[in-house]
């Protein structure tokens, strides 16, 4: 009579004979893969950038909502509209029943885990330097299924820029302070870029040298006196002001400042389109727009 089998021996054998299941795929509990979402059909969009990228990748029938702030494409007014910024009005996002929502990463903070608890897909992108940009549309391309598009538009954006640089070559580069906001009508909380900024980037590109004094995530605030000092040759202003009848105008504002070069020999260049301020595939645009101002020389053709 065979002798009983020893409980050592018994529970190897029951782990070698798990093991040998799991070799050849009969084990479940091994490492899974990774999770494919579905393509989204119920986007929402809490950023003007987003909003541009977007359309850009061919996403635009997935959008059923974009924020109170977004003006491209000229659909956006057949969208309905989301409130808010940091504080979005998520019953409205809610009622819209979507099914990925993308916005930028200053938002991330207030949103991202808030919706995760709602139990919504989200995305919230960076968008500070110019390489956060063309990661962004990345980003979004993936998130929506229009990987290839976005690489696409990657790439397209990428020529301009590089047109604009070659454009350019190797001439002077005037001392540049890039207003960003200020108080509409007049040169008081003046807010600059500066270094860590994709609007500084853009500014070494198209041929200039960025004077603003180096400050937190890239953007700070100055005052009169510090634009006196600092003396720049060129003053790109980006205030998105107010307009018609109650309007300012942009190159007249800055004539209390008559000492300042830039004043003195008429060198300031407003810029209101709004896509220049947005940190999307308009990058390309701006920079054109900004080496136009500084070397106008260099595109005999523009109009």
């Amino acid at each position: 009579m065979p002798k009983p089998m020893n409980r050592q021996i018994k529970t190897a054998l029951s782990l070698a004979l798990i093991g040998l299941l799991c070799l050849f795929g009969g084990c479940r509990h091994g490492k899974q893969q990774a999770r494919i979402e579905p393509r989204p059909q119920r986007i929402v969009s809490l950023s003007p950038s987003v909003t541009e990228i977007l359309y850009g990748i061919g996403a635009w029938p997935q959008v059923i909502a974009v924020s109170q702030f977004c003006t491209y494409p000229d659909d956006v007014k057949n969208k309905p509209r989301v409130n808010g910024w940091d504080k979005t009005n998520l019953e409205q996002v809610m009622a819209l029943k979507p099914d990925f929502v993308i916005g930028v990463d200053a938002q991330e903070p207030f949103l991202k885990d808030k919706l995760t608890r709602l139990g919504v897909r989200s995305l919230f992108v960076k968008s500070q330097t110019l390489a956060d940009i063309m990661a962004s549309m990345g980003d979004i391309g993936r998130g929506t299924g229009h990987e290839l598009e976005a690489t696409d538009l990657v790439t397209k954006t990428q020529g301009e820029i590089y047109a604009v640089r070659k454009a350019v070559g190797d001439r002077p580069h005037p001392r540049v302070l890039c207003v960003v906001d200020r108080v509409p009508g007049t040169i008081r909380d003046l807010y600059t870029a500066t270094k860590g900024s994709y609007l500084d980037e853009l500014i070494s590109i198209a041929g200039g040298q960025s004077i603003a004094p180096e400050a937190e995530h890239g953007y700070g605030k100055i005052n009169k006196e510090a634009v006196l000092t600092l003396n720049p040759e060129v003053i790109i202003d980006m205030v998105q002001g107010s307009k018609g009848n109650f309007g300012e105008d942009p190159i007249a504002v800055w004539n209390e400042l008559a000492e300042v070069r830039a004043v003195r020999e008429k060198r300031i260049y407003p810029m209101r389109d709004p896509s220049v301020i947005h940190p999307s595939q308009f990058v390309g645009h701006t920079a054109q727009l900004f080496a136009k101002a500084l070397h106008p020389e260099s595109f005999p053709d523009a109009k």
